[in-house]
């Protein structure tokens, strides 16, 4: 790029000086002693910002580095061989040094930087995240200041007598902000990949990664305003004489993309705020978001091409999210599929839908259908899409279902809570073709996924102490409701009983919500009935619907069991009615239903939730041994107390004493960073 930039003539016959990312300097400077002091500055403080972003990446291409190594050369063994004396005196695994240490530091972590603060500023996350944002924002603001020349050179400007030019430190200032702005915009977008290459790398779900994405949007969009003000500020008024000066510099090519890149910047980031999402919708906030930060980097690019780099690397992960996206799709339903006539040899699944109508909170649409692919992994998500309602739209949904029972293919289940938009657009396609006398109701699904990590692991299957308590308020219960089928069945099936303790709470507004996944519960209540360890405890918030019955469509029937209720918040007398099930005194200690003792009308509000405070601590005091897990999903209000709860169960101390029952860890559904 040779044309004149910092009062630099490439018309004179002198050598270029190459600088990374910035015009190429003329050597020997030809100007008087103030601009070429200037001069000297501006292109080492550029330099130096440049080194700056490269140890940025350096740093963090590192963390991730060694990051893969501590997850696959040193991954913590928590079973060591014991002798057979050892085995003779005691069963349970022994645990090695580094293992114990290991997960000290995991519960020490846990207990100061799980639970939430600043709720009101940074929404519902944890102080880790806080943490870590805190960090990058150091490290920025240091790197913003240091190594500027903070010095006035007012210089004589040629041709004109009597006017000068006040050339400061705010000119290389702008610049190296503005750099800083440029080398974090493929980061950001690597954070807002579904496809993400750090979950890959790090083992982290990738909505983890979305309260990092858009504080880091926050900041690019703070340097880019203080850049652009900077830069205002010198062409407007520090430089003379005025307003020649300032009506050719706005009239450039590369100063017009930057006007451009940072009013889509400006639209990108008032539209993610909750009142932009709450105006325009959630749905015109993804697709605008898409096609604004695209086009926002090519104005980048037409901005400053020199550093190009920065925008490739960008569209790269972009271009690689959408690709990997659409692969697995068309695979997801194209191979192992029956053969179709469908375009492209695509099958689409047909669900069967079943509808739970309530009168004040929203129909409940239970989908079940089977499609040939395979296993995921118990805690993963898929994205749903309904083409007979929209192509241009998907929804993150957790199945309820274990994957591997159905040699044929896999089993789907689905609860979706019919809210506006899309689900309720769902739930009025259910009623019309009830209506139209279809005794079961179907409708194609679009799978895209599986998404997330798994939330068992090969040590809930090989180590039967590990304490699990399960909690869900709601349709949460999807998350919770594979882990417990799949760790009932695994212990009906094996000889030796599990020991660690197993427990499931359930917070329903309604006890006619018991309906939405009444096979499973009674599978589960079977189950609980077998083993001495296992309990199930529903706790019903609000009254019961006014109406005698529920009008439901699907192939359900009512359960002709009645159910334990505990009006009095103890255990009922009531006895479960099955010939095959287990003892009614065993069933009022492994199955209650907890109502409250004054029914509330329906437009109380009373939502009222269980102390999950007292319930997690009390569940990790009555166990023995084995470290505990709490799986978890539900409100957001209910995430933040197991999260204090959870945070305060954790004992660094005695986890490293090897009383593992104090390593306490959350596992929550990752959808809500959704």
């Amino acid at each position: 790029m040779l044309s004149p930039r910092h009062i630099q003539d490439f018309s004179i016959d002198s050598e270029l000086e190459y600088h990374w990312g910035y015009a190429s300097r003329q050597v020997p400077c030809v100007n008087d002693a103030g601009s070429c002091a200037y001069l000297d500055a501006v292109y080492h403080e550029h330099d130096l910002g440049m080194l700056y972003t490269f140890i940025l990446w350096a740093v963090i291409c590192g963390i991730l580095f060694l990051w893969v190594l501590g997850r696959h050369l040193f991954p913590l063994t928590r079973v060591t061989a014991p002798s057979k004396d050892q085995l003779l005196e005691d069963s349970r695994p022994r645990q090695n040094a580094f293992y114990r240490l290991g997960t000290s530091i995991k519960a020490f972590s846990r207990r100061y930087l799980l639970s939430e603060s600043l709720t009101s500023v940074f929404g519902h996350t944890t102080r880790l995240q806080i943490l870590i944002l805190a960090i990058l924002s150091g490290y920025l603001t240091i790197f913003t200041f240091v190594g500027i020349t903070y010095k006035t050179w007012v210089t004589p400007v040629k041709d004109t007598p009597g006017v000068y030019n006040t050339r400061t430190g705010l000119g290389p200032w702008s610049d190296r902000i503005g750099v800083l702005a440029f080398a974090l915009t493929p980061l950001s977008v690597l954070l807002s990949s579904r496809e993400s290459l750090l979950s890959i790398i790090t083992g982290i779900h990738y909505h983890h990664f979305m309260f990092l994405h858009r504080w880091l949007g926050y900041i690019i969009f703070i340097q880019s305003a203080f850049h652009t003000l900077g830069w205002t500020i010198i062409e407007a008024r520090l430089y003379q004489p005025q307003p020649t000066v300032w009506n050719e510099w706005v009239a450039q090519l590369y100063i017009v993309w930057g006007i451009v890149a940072m009013i889509l910047l400006s639209f990108m980031v008032a539209f993610s705020t909750q009142w932009g999402i709450r105006l325009t919708g959630y749905e015109f906030f993804r697709k605008s978001h898409y096609v604004l930060a695209m086009v926002y980097i090519g104005a980048c690019w037409g901005h400053w091409a020199q550093l190009y780099c920065w925008m490739i690397a960008s569209l790269l992960v972009w271009v690689f999210d959408r690709g990997v996206r659409l692969v697995r799709t068309f695979a997801l339903h194209h191979f192992n599929t029956p053969n179709t006539n469908s375009a492209f040899g695509l099958h689409a699944p047909n669900a069967r839908m079943t509808v739970f109508q309530r009168s004040h909170d929203g129909d409940v649409i239970r989908l079940d259908f089977e499609h040939n692919h395979d296993e995921w992994k118990i805690g993963q998500h898929f994205f749903l899409c309904f083409p007979a309602l929209s192509i241009w739209q998907s929804h993150p949904m957790t199945p309820c279902s274990v994957p591997g029972q159905n040699p044929k293919g896999q089993n789907h289940t689905y609860l979706i809570r019919s809210r506006k938009g899309m689900t309720k657009q769902l739930a009025q396609l259910a009623h019309t073709a009830h209506a139209e006398n279809k005794s079961s109701p179907t409708t194609p699904i679009v799978l895209s996924g599986p998404y997330g990590h798994s939330i068992l692991s090969d040590d809930f299957y090989r180590e039967d102490d590990i304490n699990v308590f399960c909690v869900a308020g709601g349709t949460g219960v999807t998350f919770v409701l594979p882990v417990l089928l799949a760790l009932a069945t695994t212990t009906s099936t094996t000889s030796s009983p599990r020991r660690g303790l197993l427990e499931f709470v359930w917070a329903i507004r309604r006890k006619e919500d018991l309906k939405w996944i009444e096979p499973e519960i009674t599978l589960l209540r079977k189950a609980a009935g077998t083993m001495s360890n296992f309990r199930i405890r529903i706790f019903v918030t609000r009254g019961s619907e006014s109406s005698p019955a529920l009008a439901t469509t699907g192939p359900f029937e009512p359960s002709k069991e009645t159910v334990v209720v505990d009006n009095a918040q103890r255990p009922s007398s009531l006895s479960l009615s099955s010939s095959s099930s287990p003892s009614s005194e065993m069933k009022e200690k492994t199955f209650t239903i907890h109502e409250p003792s004054s029914v509330a009308s329906l437009s109380s509000g009373n939502t009222e939730h269980p102390p999950l405070g007292t319930q997690v601590t009390e569940f990790v005091s009555r166990t023995v041994a084995g470290p505990t897990r709490v799986i978890a999903s539900g409100p957001l209000s209910m995430i933040r107390d197991l999260r204090g709860a959870v945070a305060a169960c954790n004992d660094p101390g005695a986890v490293w004493r090897g009383e593992e029952r104090f390593d306490v860890q959350l596992l929550h559904d990752d959808r809500l960073e959704y």
